[in-house]
């Protein structure tokens, strides 16, 4: 039996497409008046294993006392880092050639960054994307798509609205 591997991408944006400040700053995202967990609790009791960049990843030990995927299997892509450490372990290999190696069944949650989404966009392996839209226009920053990624046909599934933010749900076409 082939393993079945489902990459989901969940992140939020602004309207303008940025997940964060020239910077990397995501202080914007504190700002929008959300209902709830805004639908986070659901979405992660239903993956198996996260997924993101180095940045991302040192950028996640600034903001939370603890690190909050400790329950999942953890892999962060990263051009330096080797080996493990308590958290995760290092990848340093193409996208493809790692997501077919992951062995088993697994639920996929592809967090980020820009740079690696646009190797998973390239590479065809977002299976679906769930991205909540804050209401701001931030004018600049890292753009969540970056130029160069190929089409995508998407079919949209649901639309949820959690206070402020507005969540869409799609599915790639196959």
């Amino acid at each position: 039996m082939v393993s079945q591997k489902h990459i989901v991408m969940y992140i939020a944006t602004s309207m303008d497409g940025y997940i964060a400040r020239e910077d990397g700053s995501i202080d914007w995202l504190e700002e929008t008046e959300g209902a709830g967990d805004n639908g986070y609790g659901d979405f992660f009791k239903n993956i198996d294993t996260v997924i993101m960049g180095n940045k991302t990843y040192q950028q996640i030990h600034t903001l939370a006392e603890e690190f909050p995927y400790q329950e999942k299997t953890c892999y962060v892509f990263s051009r330096s880092a080797k080996g493990k450490d308590e958290h995760v372990e290092f990848v340093n290999e193409d996208v493809g050639d790692f997501i077919g190696n992951l062995k088993g069944d697994s639920r996929i949650w592809l967090v980020g960054g820009a740079e690696l989404v646009s190797e998973f966009m390239r590479k065809q392996l977002v299976d679906e994307m769930i991205l909540s839209i804050i209401p701001t226009v931030l004018g600049k920053g890292i753009s969540l798509f970056q130029a160069g990624n190929p089409e995508v046909k998407l079919k949209l599934t649901n639309i949820q609205q959690y206070g402020q933010i507005a969540q869409l749900h799609d599915q790639r076409e196959k």
